[in-house]
This record gives structure tokens, C-alpha cells and sequence, in this order.
């Protein structure tokens, strides 16, 4: 019985389990059963921020769970999730998204991530995971460019690319930048490579709305792969191709009017009166009689004040650009075309003296002919027309007229014609200075170019085997130019004048075309855990042209204007009536290469590049036409480690880098180690007794140059430390260290000038760039709409000359007759210890106070450069050395027209539609050379700055008194002005009305507001301190009358369909 009982009891236990069981089991599946009954399907889509076009393939995930989906082609999503989950939207190279369910349609938009570290970017010949690349490379994207709306692409990275200097030679349109990267490092020419869609090109009239991403290679480890073209540096462009899904037809233009930035405030006619006294009265003479001088009062008879600086300049040029483009694909084509043109009137004259015009067309295409094979094509067009004045040294130079010019001449002559000096005989003073130079401008600017260039890569891409790849790249390049010019008869001065009874007309034309073939042979491959790329290649280079020009004078009777201003047009018959023609063919240039690269990661924690490239080129000779440029570079991303996981809260990710390698320059004409023979002006004349009756010029041959086969490359050699952060998922740091060797330069040697030839190059000299770059950007947002971005670089350089080996240890700058003003001498210069480029001259103590301050300065044994002459109110200059005599002996470095520092900024944001952003750039350390005035002409005008002179003791220490000479006005450092500036060079408002239209065939309606070169902080009182022009390429910071960038404000339009 008892046994029985505890039967019973046992199965009565084992059944309550059994039925707590099945309960519980059946009570999680009612749990289940409601939750799948609260399920829903939730659709939406997904589209990016920055265009408002669909993501394709973008992952949308139910948080927690293995539920997702992935968009379509219209950006589309359909998804099964409950209300209170939580949707996880991401997409590689933007911000991934966490929306809460709230209801059944979701519609996500995405901004792009500007720190992602998946993104690939370009790298030589190929592509790279961002967070796998070791060298220093910068990435832009083609968006951040275009909406800048910068003629020129290359100016919308100013201040955005810490290490790469970019500074403009003159800010008529259509004008160039001067272009270095971590500093200059030879004298031969400081421009980078710049590589369009993997072949070399020209960047200055690419359409920046065909630009999908600009890479900059600054390191030599990134740059060594181009071998001998890499020394400055490479600029990798890579244009827009399409994309797959549906046809997007875009729309982008823009309307904008330009004024002057600045005024330069010059002397009034009384004011000019009054210094004019002076310095006479101050030379020993009279003051001026002005009563007689009947041309200075109108017919009112009120003093004529012209304002010469303001007349150059026109109110309200106007700028516009307009690009149409459609794109799209399927898997197996994608296609993009653009069709744009963009115009911009000058601000000096107008667009009948200063103008420029680009036409643009460009079509990319992709195609997957089998699994296996891969074919496209770059094809593009583009056609520029300019006019434009004369930006040149003193004697070639618009505004610098117009600094010189009396006020009291007037514009135009009591029949409506261009007023001229020569109107007034009753003063040889003003017979002899500058004349009308508005009338000049107007008159003697008849000129045009026209230039058409047109690419065309075609490339096929086979993989045979998986991760195999074979690519082969043809790309050829024609370029066509022609340039007309017509000078009319007038006479303004004694120094712009054409009255020898014939007009004339200039013409030159050419044209040249370069081929490259590139194969390369890639494999991508692992073993275990180390992953491998490696790369092969071969390339070959050929470059061929022709020019001619001629010309001719004194057009025949009705044809003596520019539209019929041609050469067949004259009627000179030979070179002494003014016919001239010249012709030749360029010397055709060879390049073959080889090139290898070598890429390994373990685990993306540990990595390292190697690589090699062999040049031989046909610039050199046999024995040196072959350069070898080496590089190796590694990296380690710290956040990998283990014993890093207690930072990774702050600490996203931590990357040190470091790199070595040596890369070439072959900057110099071709054929330059032979001696070429000439004919031209060989000949000696006997007499008649000697030869045939009237033949007394017997001709010959000489060299014309002297050889040298030993020369050779350039070569740079670079080390490079970098560190890459990321913290807080939202800050972005980059710190980079360097130091770049340039050794070997290519010079041109200092040859006795009785050697009756001409001087040869060879090798010698160097210099050392060390500098440290830093990047810092912070994106972030608030709440689900309001998005915005900080971005702050800065990068100093140190440039020092190490040694020339020339007699003087000096490369000379161009002669300064005629750069600064009349009878100047060197005022720029190379030589060891210095930075290239530096302004060379006196330096100044102050201003004589008194006559004892004279005395007792010439008894402490200083010499004095006016002489005996001297009196107070006269420049103090420093006797360097001693000797009791100013001399050359006493000038040193003033200072230089390269920055020390460079640094660019950037924020925005954007909330619902409307966008807002401000970029700036500015420099410090740099000087500038001011010469406005031709001190040898006493009747030139004067900026206010002269109402500071010494006008007695005590009233200035720096300004010297004013005479009739230019005594006081040697070249020093009274000439050199701080060029330090900070340039708000962009500020954007803009709104997407596609927001509100709700239509599905409108994707953006964005409406925006834009003015370029809004503000400019600077102590230098000229009209813009950002300065590139120097007479030599290695030189900058020269102002002898500088076309200033314009102030633009405009108006414009981005469409999507």
C-alpha cells in the first residue's frame, strides 16, 4: 500500500510538471502568435542627402533581429516590423541611420559620411580602402567642388587641402594658379601631375561639374608610382561616370555679378597739387605755376579730378555658368553625359577688353560585354575664347598706368576722344608720363585667343580569373590654339604710343597631340589571414606638335580694324616693311616606363606598400635617360589591438603611418644635352673685294649651346609621419610630419659672356622642406534633421636653400630693369641658407630727423646712399657690413612671397531643405612687393600713403620727404608690405523646394544664394594680398598693379528629375 501510495505521488509530480510544461510552452506561443499579429509592413525609401537621388542597395534592418531588406532601384524598401522596433539604415559612405516605427511608411534620407573609413579612394593606378591607405593622400569629393562654382577647379580647394598651396596670378578670367605641394622644391617649375581619369592632362579648363573626386598625393611613398613627373606632387581627378538605375537629368546654373573687392585710395587733384609743390620746392625749385596749364580745368572751368584706378574698373560684370547632364545604368551599362558653358566678363574694361568663355561637353560610359570582360570609354570636349590685358612688370602692365596717371588729365577731350598728354605742349613734364590709360586699355587690347582641346580614353578590363585583372588604357589628347592681336595707330605718352603710320597684326597658331598606353596587371589574393594586392604595369608616352606665326603691318585702306585685322590683310612685302613669319615643328618627346606595386594587410591591422617605377625618357641622354624612384610605406590601425578595447568608447579608430620614397623631376626643354647648330645671325662681313660683286655678308653656322650628356633627373626624396584618428564617432583628426629633400636641380650653368654661346645645363643644388600638416573635422547632428559640419586644417612649411654650386652661390632673379621701375635692379634670389625666392635688398634704420642725427650717423662710420646730398627727412640705411659705403654689399633678406603658413576652414549645415556654409583660407608669414609708383617719373600720382612723409622733425620715421628724384626710393624694405590675410572666400544659402513639391519626378529644387570673395582681413592696403606673380616661376608676392579676384554675388538653380 505504501509502495502503491508512492507511485501515485510520483506520477501526480511528473503530471503537474508535465502541465506547467505545455502551459508555459503553450503560453510563448500565444506570445509569439500576438507579436506576429502585431507585425506590419512598413515601406519607404531610402535617398541621399546631398543630391536627393535613391540609394540603390542601401540595408534596412530591424534592430536586434536578423530581419532586414535591401532597396531597390528607386530607393525602395518593404519590410515586416512592429511599432516601438527600431530600423537600422545604412549605406557605405554615409551616416547610418536608427528610425523608431511609428507607422507604416518610413522615407529615409541619408548624408553623406566625409570621415568613412570603408569608402575607397583612388590611389596610383587603382583604388584603396581609405583606412587601408599608408601614404598621405587627401580626398575631395566632386559635390564640395562644384558647388563652389569656381571657374577653375583648382581654386575651390584653396584653404581645403592642408600642404597644397594655391594662389592666384591674377584675377583676370581665364587666368592661372601657381600650384605647390609642402613647399617649392626646385627652381625648374613647382606645378604638380595632374592625372585625369588615369592619364595626364590639364586640369585649368576642366568643367568642375564633371569632377566626381579630386585625390592629392603629397607624400613620395603615394607619388612614386609616377616616377619622373612626381616631384610637386600628383593631383589625381577622377570625372563623373554613371550609375546604376533609372535616367537622372540634372540642371545646374548660376547668374553672379562681380565688382572690385577693394579700392586702392589714391590722390585727389588737390592733393596731387600739393605734393607736386613740395617735391620741387624740396629739389632746389619753384613751385608750380598751375594757372598756365589750361588742359587741367573743363569747360566750366572746375579742376579736373579723374580717379584712374576707379575708371579702369566696370560695375557689375557679369558671370554665368549653365550644365545639363543626364546619367544612369543597369548592371551591365552605365553612362554619363554633360553639356555645359560658362562665361565671365572681366572687371577691368569689361568683356570687350578682359573676357572668357568655355564650351564643354563630356560623355562616360561603362560596359559588361561578359562576366569577364569589361570595356568604356572618357571622351571629351572643351573650347575656350579669352581676351584679355596685360598683367605683365612695369612696362607691360594695364593698372599700373593707372596708379601712374595726374588726375588732372582728364578721360576724354573736348571732341569725345580718348584725352592725351600730347593735347598740352605747354609741359614737357607731362609730355613725358603716362597717358590716357583708359584710352590705352581700350585701344590697344585687340586681342583673342581661341584654344580646343579633346580627350578620349578607351580602356578594356579583363579577369579571367577571379580577382585577376588585366587592364589596358589607350588615351590621346589633341589640343588646337590660335592667337590674333591688332595694334591700331595712337599716341598717348612718349611710353605707349604706335605712330609709325602702320598699323599691325600678330598671328600665331598650333597645335600638338599626346598618346599614352598604359596595361596593367593586377591580384587581389590571401593566405590565411594576410591579404595581397599586387600590380605590374608598362607605359608609354609620346608627345608631338608644330607652331607657326607671323606677321604684318600697315593694313591696306579699309581694313585697318580688328574684324579685319589678318596678315593676308597687310601690305608689307618684306621683313623690313614689318613681314615676319616663323615656323617649326615641337621636338617630339618619348617616356616608357615600368612600374610595380606590392600592397599586404594582416587583418586590416598591420599594413604595408611597396613600390618601384623605372623612367627612361628622351630628354636625357643614353647614359642617363633611366630613373629609378623607390618607396615603402606601412601603417598600423591601433583600435584593432585588444588591449585598446577600454578606449573605444572615446577612440573609434587610431592609425600611425609612415613613409619613405624618392620621386623626379625632368622639368627642362627637350634635347637640352646636345648642341644644337644655328645659322640664324652667322655671318661676317669681308667686303666685296673678297667675294662676288655685292656680296659682303658671308654666312655661317655656330653652336648655339653648349652640351652636356652628364645631365640628369631631379630627384626628391621624402619622409612622412602621419596619425589618423577618429573619436566620439563624430571627430576626424589628421596629423602629418615631413621632410623633403630636392637635390640635383636643373640649372642652367653661369658661362663667361665671351664664350659666344649659349650656356648648358647641368645638375646642382638642393633644398630642404620640412613642415607638419593638421586636418580637423567634426560632423555631427541633432535630432533627425538638423545636420552640420566644422573643418579646420592648418599647415606650416620651412623652406632653406642647402647648397648652389655656382661661383656665388646665388641664382640670380630676372634683371629688375623694368620690373619695378625704371633703372631697378635684382630685387628677388636663391643662394644657400635662404628660402628660394626671397627679397633681396636694403634695409632701413628710419629717416634722418635733423642735421646733427646726419652727422653723428656718418661719424659712427655708416655710410650714407644718398652722398653728400643727404638731408633730413632722408631714408636711413643700414651699413651691413661696416665699411663706411652702402652698397650691394649691405642688402639682405627682406622677407618672401611664399607663407610660412597656410590654413582653410569650412562649416555648414543643413535642416529640412535648406542648406547654409561658409568657407575661408588664409596665410601668414608672407611679404609682399609694392611698387604702384615709377618713382623715375616725378609727375607720377601717388597712393595716400604718402600723406604720412617726413614733412619736418619728428612727423615721420618711416616715410622719407618727396622730391623730384628717386633718391630715397631705392629698392628696400620700405617697398615690403605684411601679406598676411584671412579671405572669407564663400558663403552659401540655399533652399530645396523639392521638399515641399512632393513630386516624384522632381528629386531637388534647390534654390541658392552665393557670394564668392565676400571678405578679406589683411594689414596690406593694396587690392588683394593673395599674390602669385614674381617674373620667375620660383618667385611670388610681386605687386606691380595686380588684377584683383572680384567680389561676386549670384543667384542659382540645381534641378533633378
Amino acid at each position: 500500500m505504501r509502495k502503491t501510495s508512492q507511485k501515485f505521488s510520483q506520477s501526480h509530480m511528473l503530471c503537474k510538471v508535465a502541465l506547467v510544461a505545455i502551459m508555459l510552452v503553450f503560453q510563448a506561443m500565444l506570445g509569439i502568435g500576438a507579436g506576429v499579429l502585431n507585425a506590419q509592413t512598413v515601406k519607404g525609401t531610402v535617398i541621399s542627402g546631398s543630391d536627393n537621388e535613391p540609394l540603390i542597395g542601401a540595408s534596412v534592418m530591424v534592430q536586434g533581429t536578423k530581419t532586414g531588406a535591401v532597396t531597390d532601384l528607386d530607393g525602395n524598401f518593404t519590410i515586416e516590423a512592429k511599432n516601438g522596433q527600431t530600423l537600422e539604415v545604412s549605406y557605405l559612405g554615409f551616416i547610418t541611420q536608427k528610425i523608431k516605427v511609428t507607422g507604416s511608411t518610413i522615407n529615409v534620407t541619408l548624408n553623406e559620411d566625409k570621415q568613412s573609413l570603408d569608402e575607397v579612394v583612388v590611389v596610383g593606378y587603382g583604388v584603396q580602402k581609405k583606412k587601408l591607405v599608408t601614404g598621405a593622400n587627401i580626398n575631395v569629393k566632386g559635390d564640395d567642388i562644384a558647388k563652389l562654382n569656381t571657374s577653375n577647379p583648382l581654386q575651390a580647394l584653396q584653404g581645403q587641402t592642408p600642404g597644397m598651396s594655391i594662389i592666384s596670378t591674377s584675377g583676370q578670367p581665364g587666368s592661372g594658379l601657381k600650384v605647390n605641394i609642402r613647399g617649392m622644391g626646385t627652381v625648374s617649375g613647382s606645378d604638380p601631375l595632374y592625372i585625369i581619369d588615369g592619364v595626364r592632362g590639364d586640369i585649368a579648363s576642366l568643367n568642375p561639374a564633371d569632377i566626381e573626386s579630386i585625390d592629392v598625393l603629397k607624400d613620395a611613398a603615394s607619388a612614386a608610382i609616377y616616377g619622373s613627373q612626381s616631384a610637386n606632387g600628383v593631383v589625381l581627378i577622377t570625372t563623373k561616370g554613371g550609375k546604376e538605375g533609372r535616367a537622372v537629368v540634372s540642371f545646374d546654373g548660376y547668374v553672379g555679378w562681380q565688382n572690385k573687392p577693394r579700392s586702392i585710395d589714391m590722390l585727389n587733384a588737390r592733393e596731387y597739387m600739393a605734393i607736386l609743390d613740395e617735391a620741387a620746392i624740396n629739389s632746389g625749385k619753384n613751385a608750380y605755376d598751375w594757372s598756365k596749364y589750361k588742359s587741367i580745368y573743363d569747360a566750366n572751368g572746375d579742376l579736373i579730378d579723374t580717379d584712374w584706378v576707379d575708371q579702369m574698373f566696370v560695375k557689375n560684370a557679369k558671370t554665368s555658368s549653365y550644365n545639363i547632364g543626364v546619367n544612369g545604368g543597369s548592371k551591365t551599362a552605365n553612362y554619363a553625359m554633360t553639356l555645359g558653358y560658362m562665361n565671365q566678363e572681366g572687371i577691368v574694361g569689361g568683356k570687350d577688353v578682359s573676357n572668357y568663355e568655355r564650351y564643354n561637353f563630356r560623355v562616360n560610359s561603362d560596359w559588361k560585354v561578359k562576366d569577364w570582360l569589361k570595356v568604356g570609354e572618357q571622351i571629351s570636349f572643351i573650347y575656350t575664347q579669352n581676351t584679355g590685358i596685360a598683367v605683365g612688370n612695369a612696362y607691360n602692365n594695364t593698372l599700373r598706368s593707372a596708379f601712374n596717371t595726374s588726375p588732372l588729365s582728364p578721360v576724354y577731350s573736348d571732341n569725345n576722344k580718348y584725352d592725351s598728354p600730347f593735347n598740352d605742349t605747354s609741359n614737357s613734364d607731362w609730355y613725358n608720363a603716362d597717358g590716357n590709360p583708359y584710352g590705352l586699355m581700350m585701344t590697344n587690347n585687340n586681342n583673342q585667343t581661341n584654344a580646343a582641346r579633346f580627350t578620349g580614353n578607351v580602356y578594356a578590363e579583363i579577369e579571367p580569373i577571379k580577382n585577376l585583372k588585366y587592364r589596358t588604357v589607350v588615351g590621346y589628347e589633341y589640343y588646337a590654339s590660335d592667337y590674333r592681336s591688332f595694334t591700331p595707330l595712337y599716341q598717348f605718352s612718349i611710353y605707349s604710343y604706335n605712330t609709325a603710320n602702320r598699323t599691325s597684326v600678330n598671328q600665331n597658331m598650333g597645335h600638338n597631340w599626346q598618346l599614352t598606353w598604359t596595361n596593367t596587371l593586377s591580384y587581389d589574393f590571401k593566405v590565411k589571414e594576410h591579404s595581397f594586392t599586387a600590380l605590374a604595369g608598362m607605359e608609354s608616352w609620346r608627345f608631338d606638335g608644330v607652331g607657326v606665326s607671323a606677321s604684318n603691318a600697315t593694313l591696306k585702306s579699309g581694313f585697318s580694324d580688328w574684324n579685319h585685322a589678318y596678315v593676308s590683310n597687310g601690305t608689307a612685302a618684306t621683313a623690313t616693311d614689318g613681314l615676319g613669319a616663323s615656323g617649326a615643328p615641337s621636338l617630339s618627346q618619348r617616356m616608357v616606363s615600368y612600374f610595380g606595386r606590392v600592397s599586404w594587410n594582416w587583418k586590416e591591422t598591420y599594413m604595408a606598400t611597396a613600390t618601384l617605377r623605372a623612367d627612361a625618357s628622351s630628354k636625357f641622354a643614353r647614359g642617363n635617360r633611366w630613373g629609378y624612384f623607390p618607396s615603402v610605406s606601412a601603417g598600423w590601425i591601433v583600435t584593432n589591438e585588444k588591449w585598446v578595447k577600454p578606449l573605444l568608447k572615446v577612440l573609434d579608430y587610431a592609425k600611425v603611418r609612415a613613409s619613405w620614397g624618392q620621386v623626379g623631376n625632368q622639368n627642362i626643354g627637350d634635347l637640352m644635352f646636345i648642341s644644337p647648330i644655328s645659322t640664324s645671325g652667322a655671318y661676317y662681313n669681308f667686303g666685296t673685294s673678297l667675294g662676288a660683286d655685292g656680296q659682303s655678308n658671308y654666312y655661317g653656322a655656330y653652336e648655339s649651346r653648349l652640351s652636356n650628356e652628364n645631365v640628369k633627373w631631379e630627384t626628391s626624396e621624402q619622409l612622412d609621419f602621419g596619425l589618423d584618428l577618429r573619436l566620439l564617432g563624430k571627430l576626424n583628426v589628421n596629423i602629418d610630419w615631413y621632410k623633403k629633400t630636392t637635390k640635383d636641380w636643373l640649372l642652367v650653368k653661369p658661362i663667361p659672356g665671351t664664350a659666344g654661346t649659349g650656356a648648358p645645363y647641368f645638375n646642382g643644388g638642393d633644398v630642404e622642406n620640412t613642415g607638419i600638416e593638421i586636418g580637423l573635422g567634426w560632423n555631427d547632428n541633432i535630432g533627425r534633421d538638423f545636420n552640420y559640419y566644422v573643418n579646420v586644417n592648418g599647415a606650416y612649411n620651412k623652406n632653406k636653400v642647402g647648397s648652389i654650386p655656382t661661383s656665388d652661390g646665388i641664382i640670380h632673379g630676372t634683371d629688375g630693369n623694368g620690373q619695378l621701375y625704371d633703372n631697378s635692379t635684382e630685387f628677388y634670389r636663391c643662394s644657400n641658407g635662404e628660402p628660394i625666392g626671397y627679397f633681396w635688398g636694403y634695409k632701413t634704420a628710419g629717416i634722418f630727423q635733423n642735421q646733427k642725427e646726419i652727422n653723428e650717423w656718418v661719424a659712427a662710420g655708416n655710410g650714407v646712399l644718398q652722398g653728400s646730398s643727404v638731408k633730413p627727412g632722408d631714408v636711413k640705411y643700414y651699413d651691413v657690413n661696416h665699411d663706411g659705403t652702402i652698397n650691394d654689399a649691405d642688402k639682405v633678406n627682406l622677407g618672401n612671397g611664399m607663407p610660412d603658413f597656410t590654413y582653410g576652414f569650412s562649416l555648414g549645415f543643413d535642416y529640412k531643405g535648406l542648406d547654409f556654409s561658409v568657407t575661408a583660407n588664409g596665410s601668414v608669414g608672407n611679404d609682399i612687393v609694392q611698387s604702384y609708383r615709377n618713382v623715375g617719373a616725378k609727375t607720377a600720382n601717388y597712393t595716400s600713403a604718402i600723406l604720412q612723409r617726413w614733412t619736418g622733425e619728428g612727423t615721420s620715421n618711416k616715410y622719407p620727404r618727396v622730391t623730384e628724384t628717386n633718391v630715397n626710393y631705392q629698392f628696400s624694405d620700405l617697398f615690403i608690405q605684411d601679406g598676411d590675410f584671412l579671405r572669407i572666400s564663400n558663403i552659401t544659402l540655399g533652399y530645396d523646394f523639392a521638399k515641399l513639391l512632393h513630386q516624384k519626378f522632381v528629386s531637388q529644387a534647390r534654390l541658392y544664394f552665393q557670394v564668392q570673395n565676400a571678405f578679406t582681413f589683411t594689414k596690406y592696403d593694396g587690392m588683394d594680398p593673395e599674390i602669385g606673380y614674381g617674373v620667375n616661376s620660383w618667385a611670388s608676392g610681386v605687386d606691380l598693379g595686380y588684377y584683383p579676384r572680384p567680389r561676386t554675388f549670384m543667384v542659382g538653380l540645381n534641378l533633378k528629375f
